[in-house]
């Protein structure tokens, strides 16, 4: 059964915000840690020859530095524009094909892959679709690896709880005093439930690496336009809020802020002699 809730039908309209302007998001959305793919080298088996089915590649973030350490990719995205900047991105790489479809009705090959990848994407994925096809489209033993982005608590903490209020004046959604979660306090029993409710993985084994990066206020306001909320906002309450944190950071910051990420990595595998279902 696929999920036809209207939280679902929101979900589906706010994904497809991403692929509005592709070239922004490219821009402006940062690249992932160097030791995230350490990190999946080591628990998911990435590397040489790897063959890899990303869901959800977008700009080909994650894709470019798995294909440089000479993965076999087809990358799916349903976002015609995101996916041409992926190829743009790619195409020095021949083991790389980028393919514009949406993983939920995207015919899997008969060929099994090694590793599925989904980063800061499987989320977007219908949830009656996205554990079970995964676990469809790899052999026996291959892993599940979703990367996660989150935005916490640290970099100018001040400034982000002063900008709550821009948020309130413009955005009436926005809860009131709502503040970042410090990373030691992100539960990760929801995702590891899903898995297992699944019966299709084993155990989930977590990485996770807290960063941070340095705006100047043109900067932030780009990577706050690749988010979809802040896209989803009626044009004049977007142009408020952008207009009322750029005067919040030139004027109290410096025209500087530092926002503090965790990516985080869920790695699980398939049991070794589990049947591919089709």
């Amino acid at each position: 059964m696929r999920d036809d809730t209207p939280d679902a039908t929101r979900r589906v309209r706010l994904s497809r915000t991403f692929d509005e302007d592709a070239e922004l998001y490219e821009r402006a959305r940062p690249e992932y840690p160097p030791e995230l793919f350490d990190d999946l080298a080591e628990t998911a088996g990435t590397g040489p020859g790897c063959r890899v089915l990303e869901v959800g590649a977008g700009t080909g973030k994650a894709t470019v530095p798995l294909a440089g350490r000479g993965c076999r990719i087809t990358a799916v995205e349903q976002g015609a524009n995101m996916a041409a900047v992926a190829r743009r991105k790619l195409a020095g790489y021949e083991a790389v094909e980028v393919v514009t479809a949406g993983f939920e009705t995207w015919p899997l090959p008969g060929e099994p892959f090694d590793v599925v990848v989904s980063a800061t994407a499987f989320h977007w994925i219908d949830p009656a679709v996205r554990m079970v096809k995964a676990a469809d489209a790899l052999r026996p033993g291959g892993a599940l690896a979703v990367i996660d982005n989150r935005h916490v608590a640290g970099g100018s903490e001040e400034f982000f709880a002063e900008v709550q209020d821009c948020y309130e004046r413009f955005d009436p959604a926005t809860p009131p005093g709502l503040r970042l979660p410090a990373a030691k306090d992100l539960d990760t029993s929801e995702y590891a439930d899903e898995v297992a409710r699944s019966g299709r993985f084993g155990p989930v084994v977590f990485r996770r690496h807290e960063w941070e990066l340095t705006y100047t206020t043109a900067e932030f306001l780009d990577v706050l336009q690749t988010y979809s909320g802040h896209r989803a906002l009626p044009p004049k309450a977007l142009e408020g809020l952008l207009g009322c944190i750029a005067a919040l950071i030139d004027a109290r910051y410096g025209g500087h802020v530092t926002k503090r990420y965790l990516t985080e990595l869920r790695v699980s595998h398939t049991a070794p002699s589990a049947p591919r279902l089709r």
